[in-house]
């Protein structure tokens, strides 16, 4: 337990250093290509054009993630805090402050977001602006000052002494020896804090001197995984035979080295192709002198193409090193493959690397199983979620609709996938939970949608069962839905709980307000809040249409008391995962009878003009009026 706790730690410490990079990946690629082009030994030679280069790797990408950092912490104000006190540590040096930046951005971030709980309703009225400006002013200054006079020397020695580390290893050819560590690092996801923690930052040093860094290939080298990969184009069986030359040219050409990951977790012994691969590309680049100018990002072979110096040796050499690793891990991943027992369940694979990872996988959807034809005679579709209380009793309230409208005798129900009947014909879930649902009832026919409130999935459904379904008078189930359900629904929507023009610097903080009502309303227990975080972490409560709906995870179900609500209104909106969100349903569900409302909350919204109705609501009377009309 103490071993996977340490390991989620580093991988949110690298997702942190991960999160102030990437977003500012494409100033890194404009200043790749400017050095690429402009420098003495670049494609076109250009004095004037070449003084770009300096000050943009030396002020402008630190200033970069020094704002990013802070803003994670403590959005636009801790960016402004965190750019001011990154200011320090660069004007401190003379090398690149990268490290220097991912210290000073955070850490100026968190002290004014203490300052500003410390003087939260403590400020009379008139004064906020006057407040907000000078205290951001201040303590940035100071910041700044603290990390000319101290941050920056630390980080200028800890750089140096990692320079002359690298250098040592490259002289004594040891430098390949790097691969034992970085090539199991990204299995584990914990390569982020060796790339954007370390490889990076001296990478960046090595550029400005060298024009160019060996660094920067170590963990991007698309070759490892590329190897893997074709040994199970030609050696591997079933599911992951069929499913590897995709995964090749998405791993190879569009740098998604998380594609490979499942592969190498249905037989761990992959590892050593991965390692054997990596210690062999490295070793050639430094045979041939490779290295990069600018950052790879993502890790494909165009990026590392785009960012290879503009000579014909350099070429030669990372080219050579991406083949040679590719070769080596083939044919040790090869070997593997052809002996021993191979138990290869992709679908399983994808589910352990989505939990290593600690929150959703962009590619694990990319190994769902194949679907056949829709069934003939459908005579019981189920939609499932993690919890069965939210979202998939909302999906089944709109195709139970859709269903009822299409004159067809179809039974319509939702459940936790844990509670799937084996008689399901057809199972609707959410893109992540898909395996899940597969491992579950293997023999149904799966849809995976990503917009339970108006997914086109719906009407293709139906226009398939309308031109396939024989109308059997099978006897009618018993729904769990909210149609058929006798308790009593009345009072679970209260005007107290109904709240307007609410804004939250993160999802995760209007996830916690809305369990925090219902905590006060006395409809769960104080421990059901952070089953709604892990519940939304494990798979985003985000329904589409611009509407959240966070509820606890199954286990949680035993700290409801009572059903109850909260609907809370974001006119400006909260990022859910890249998607925002601007009504926030919190749930709370005991013995179904939550349902029914929870059914005319979901036609409402799947309607874009009632959604801008709630949105512009005046009032919670107004909000509730317009769920009620439906």
């Amino acid at each position: 337990m103490a071993q996977s706790n340490i390991k989620v730690a580093v991988q949110k410490f690298g997702n942190f250093l991960s999160s102030m990079v990437m977003p500012n990946i494409g100033a890194f690629i404009a200043w790749g290509l400017i050095t690429a082009l402009f420098i003495p030994t670049g494609f076109f030679p250009n004095e004037n054009l070449a003084k770009l280069v300096d000050p943009m790797v030396k002020y402008l990408l630190p200033l970069l993630i020094g704002y990013t950092g802070g803003k994670l912490v403590h959005d636009q104000r801790g960016g402004v805090v965190g750019a001011i006190a990154t200011m320090g540590v660069i004007v401190g040096s003379d090398i690149p402050m990268f490290l220097g930046a991912m210290i000073m951005g955070p850490l100026g971030g968190y002290i004014i977001k203490k300052f500003d709980q410390f003087i939260e309703g403590k400020v009379k009225t008139g004064f906020e602006m006057l407040i907000n400006n000078f205290s951001a002013g201040i303590l940035g200054g100071i910041l700044a000052i603290l990390a000319f006079l101290g941050v920056s020397p630390a980080v200028d020695g800890f750089t140096g002494a990692l320079v002359v580390g690298v250098d040592w290893m490259v002289a004594h050819g040891l430098l390949p020896l790097t691969s034992i560590l970085i090539e199991p690092a990204k299995i584990l996801f914990l390569n982020n804090a060796i790339n954007h923690g370390i490889l990076s930052p001296i990478g960046a040093e090595q550029i400005r001197t060298n024009g160019q860094s060996i660094l920067l290939l170590l963990e991007t080298n698309p070759g490892p995984g590329l190897g893997i990969l074709l040994a199970y184009c030609f050696f591997g069986k079933g599911t992951a035979k069929q499913s590897a030359p995709g995964a090749a040219i998405i791993h190879f050409i569009g740098g998604i080295h998380e594609i490979y990951f499942p592969y190498v977790l249905m037989r761990p012994l992959l590892i050593i192709a991965a390692i054997l691969g990596g210690m062999s590309g490295v070793f050639t680049f430094v045979l041939l002198g490779g290295g990069l100018q600018a950052v790879a990002s993502p890790g494909s072979i165009l990026a590392i193409l785009a960012a290879t110096p503009g000579n014909a040796g350099s070429y030669v050499a990372n080219i050579s090193g991406v083949l040679v690793a590719a070769i080596v891990s083939f044919i040790v991943g090869s070997l593997i493959l052809k002996t021993g027992k191979q138990t290869e369940d992709l679908d399983e694979a994808a589910r352990k690397m989505q939990e290593m990872k600690g929150k959703k996988s962009s590619v694990a959807g990319s190994f769902t199983k194949q679907q056949g034809e829709v069934p003939a005679s459908v005579q019981k579709i189920v939609f499932a979620c993690d919890a069965g209380m939210g979202s998939s009793a909302m999906g089944a309230s709109l195709l139970r609709k859709k269903v009822k409208q299409a004159n067809l005798n179809i039974s319509v129900t939702n459940t936790a996938i844990s509670n799937i009947p084996s008689d399901a014909q057809i199972v609707i879930t959410q893109k992540e939970l898909t395996p899940r649902a597969q491992n579950k009832v293997p023999d149904a026919y799966h849809i995976s949608v990503d917009n339970f409130l108006s997914s086109p999935e719906y009407d293709k459904l139906i226009d398939q069962l309308k031109n396939d379904h024989t109308t059997s008078k099978a006897e009618e189930e018993k729904k769990v839905s909210a149609e058929n359900n006798t308790d009593s629904n009345d009072g679970l929507l209260k005007e107290e709980n109904v709240f307007l023009n609410q804004h939250f610097s993160s999802k995760e903080e209007a996830i916690r307000f809305a369990g925090s009502v219902l905590v006060k309303g006395g409809y769960v227990e104080e421990n059901y809040v952070e089953a709604m975080i892990e519940r939304d972490n494990m798979t985003s409560t985000y329904m589409g249409n611009d509407v959240a709906i966070p509820h606890g995870t199954e286990e949680a179900k035993k700290n409801v008391l009572r059903s109850g609500f909260t609907v809370i209104q974001v006119p400006e909106g909260v990022d859910f995962d890249s998607e925002k969100v601007r009504l926030i349903f919190g749930i709370a569900g005991k013995d179904g009878t939550h349902l029914e409302i929870l059914s005319g909350i979901a036609i409402t919204c799947s309607d874009m003009d009632n959604i801008e109705k709630m949105v512009h609501a005046k009032s919670a009377k107004e909000l509730m009026t317009i769920i009620q009309r439906n």
